[in-house]
């Protein structure tokens, strides 16, 4: 992220949306553990408090990706850290991506 975010200046860190999904979590159909997917967006957001400061980190939204479902959203949503879904396969699913999206 360090390299990636280099030449992004902190006017324009606010408003970055950053994805987080495990590499093994594509396409498998598996979800990282709630605590895993909070202990690294909270990593996530640290870098960028040390890279552009509290204010900006806090502004910036975090996306846990990963086989979010209807079933297991609630639990991610929960999080301090977690900001929003990464949706994939369950967006194929019309009845599945209407209850993500009225979460």
């Amino acid at each position: 992220m360090e390299i990636g975010l280099k030449d992004v200046s902190a006017q324009q860190a606010e408003t970055l949306v950053v994805a987080y999904e495990p590499v093994w979590a594509i396409g498998t159909g598996k979800n990282a553990k709630p605590e895993d997917a909070q202990n690294v967006n909270s990593f996530i957001r640290k870098l960028l408090e040390k890279m552009y400061g509290t204010p900006v980190a806090e502004k910036v939204r975090i996306l846990y990706g990963g086989s979010v479902k209807p079933e297991n959203v609630s639990e991610y949503m929960a999080l301090p850290d977690v900001d929003g879904a990464l949706v994939g396969g369950a967006s194929l699913k019309p009845d599945d991506f209407l209850k993500l999206v009225n979460y």
